[in-house]
């Protein structure tokens, strides 16, 4: 049974950073692509960013280009999302999940698998 769980959310101000850890047992990290989603409050769930297991090709949507940073380090079975540059809207419960083995030229795709995180909060105000 695999299991996945966030940490490193938390109150930030604007223009702020902070580091998302999502922590994989019951497996080896290189078998899974893993995507970070985000929901907040009276909107639909957004997928954010992935990392493939086994090329390392990432993904990032256009509104955390450039701000938002995925990692893996293999040998801990955690993946990081390092997000600088916080803006308000950042503001939502961040999900790390296991994708479905889809890949478009090495890249991740933001399709869900089975296996879901707790969430962790990140609020973005001053």
């Amino acid at each position: 049974q695999l299991q996945l769980v966030e940490s490193g959310g938390g109150l930030v101000q604007p223009g702020g950073s902070l580091r998302l850890s999502c922590v994989v047992s019951g497996s080896t990290l290189n078998y899974y692509d893993i995507g970070w989603f985000r929901q907040a409050p009276g909107k639909e769930r957004e997928g954010i960013s992935c990392i493939s297991g086994m090329f390392g090709g990432t993904y990032y949507v256009d509104s955390v280009k450039g701000r938002f940073t995925i990692s893996k380090d293999n040998a801990k079975n955690t993946v990081y999302l390092q997000m600088n540059s916080l803006k308000p809207e950042d503001t939502a419960v961040y999900y790390c999940a296991t994708l479905l083995p889809i890949t478009v030229q090495g890249v991740c795709v933001m399709t869900p698998g089975d296996y879901w995180g707790q969430g962790t909060q990140v609020t973005v105000s001053s």
